[in-house]
């Protein structure tokens, strides 16, 4: 108001005054010298548009319109069926059209659009907002070209919780980062949207966003000619991530490949879901159980993709029950000419490794016995893997008639 002078603001919304904080907004406004009015209408319905447009032309001008309505429902692209859409899109592209629609014979001075950045650089799984908001973009470079005042802010992150962001958790947030999308303060965005308001552009980024060398993570593609490019011959031609782990798996001993991807595999699970380290993401547990949904997943997949270089699906992730199975499976995608004797190199590596961490059990005890039964259930399924039978009958098929005899004589069976 102090910027722009606005001194009788009409807030409408389908709650009206009955709206969560309602109250210390008026009081917020009044202390700054304004009058405020709250209006119960649904902007999505053109006959409550129309009443509501009729009585305040009747009282006094309109001269300035700004739209901040918007709502979510994310979720990864092949997910968002048909009803996953007008909900999402309604609020925005319905409620701003109409709104152009009415005001379009008003002298106003301004016509503001809150976008969001989703529609400019794209964010993970929210492919319906994404559209909503460039259907903004697009009417407000509309509304210039027809001699009016249109003016589209795509935000970005608030630091502030909002109605549509307090959902998120410091994984979110920190996700937004690797899109290079931090949270700005909210005298940052107050600051943002008066520089919007003056460039004469239809469409003005809104966000903060940072900047800094590509170490800070991948660059979104419309980003990379502002990133700082870092220094030193050695960034003229860099080694693609792909081929440097290919060629660092590619010169291990045959045994050290799979936990050395599995290494990989850990870290990428671990950063993608906010852990701090691997201890979190166990070798054997499920993804479902790590905390992966559709949309880390994708995330997850999409990491793994640039690491290894491999085309790899979207179902990835849930294809494959835990880490490990994942990174075999990737180890015999990067290698696939790696022989049958590596793969038991692989696997007696493993058994080693177990031989180990079992002599760390104390020698009685009950997780010791547990060990043990497993051990022997195991061994019995590999026998009977390898000789086609049950395990006791192949136990059997080397007794002599006369040493199975002596085994009945004895009462053993």
């Amino acid at each position: 108001m102090a910027e722009h002078g606005a001194r009788d603001l009409v807030l409408a919304s389908r709650r009206g005054a009955a709206a969560p904080g309602s109250a210390d907004l008026v009081a917020e406004l009044a202390a700054a010298g304004a009058t405020v009015r709250f209006e119960t209408c649904d902007v999505t319905d053109p006959a409550a548009l129309d009443a509501l447009f009729a009585r305040l032309t009747a009282e006094n001008p309109l001269t300035a319109v700004v739209h901040t309505a918007g709502a979510l429902d994310d979720g990864v692209l092949t997910e968002l069926t048909a009803d996953r859409l007008p909900a999402v899109l309604r609020p925005k592209a319905d409620a701003a059209w109409h709104l152009h629609e009415r005001a379009a014979a008003l002298d106003l001075s301004a016509f503001v659009l809150f976008s969001s950045a989703a529609a400019t650089l794209g964010t993970p799984a929210q492919a319906n907002y994404a559209a909503a908001n460039a259907f903004l973009d697009a009417l407000a470079a509309r509304r210039r070209a027809a001699g009016l005042p249109g003016t589209a802010t795509a935000w970005g992150l608030w630091a502030d919780a909002t109605g549509l962001t307090r959902h998120l958790d410091a994984a979110d947030v920190t996700r937004a980062g690797r899109r290079r999308i931090v949270p700005m303060a909210a005298a940052e965005g107050l600051a943002l949207f008066d520089a919007a308001t003056r460039t004469g552009e239809a469409v003005t980024l809104t966000a903060r966003l940072d900047l800094s060398a590509p170490a800070a993570g991948p660059v979104p593609a419309l980003l990379r000619d502002l990133v700082a490019a870092p220094a030193g011959p050695a960034a003229a031609r860099p080694v693609s991530d792909a081929a440097a782990l290919v060629a660092r798996i590619t010169a291990l001993p045959a045994p050290e490949r799979g936990p050395a991807l599995l290494d990989v595999v850990r870290g990428q699970a671990a950063d993608v879901l906010g852990h701090r380290g691997t201890d979190a993401v166990a070798p054997d547990r499920g993804f479902k159980e790590l905390g992966f949904d559709s949309l880390t997943a994708v995330e997850l997949r999409n990491r793994l993709g640039a690491a290894t270089g491999l085309r790899l699906p979207t179902t990835l992730v849930f294809d494959h029950p835990n880490p490990a199975a994942l990174a075999d499976h990737l180890l015999r995608a990067l290698l696939p000419g790696e022989s049958e004797e590596a793969t038991a190199d692989r696997i007696i590596a493993e058994l080693a490794r177990v031989d180990s961490a079992l002599g760390a059990l104390p020698a009685d005890g009950a997780d010791r016995a547990r060990v043990a039964a497993h051990l022997r259930d195991l061994a019995a399924r590999w026998d009977t893997q390898e000789t086609g039978g049950e395990p006791e009958r192949a136990a059997l098929d080397g007794v002599t008639a006369d040493e199975l005899f002596d085994l009945i004589d004895r009462g053993i069976s």
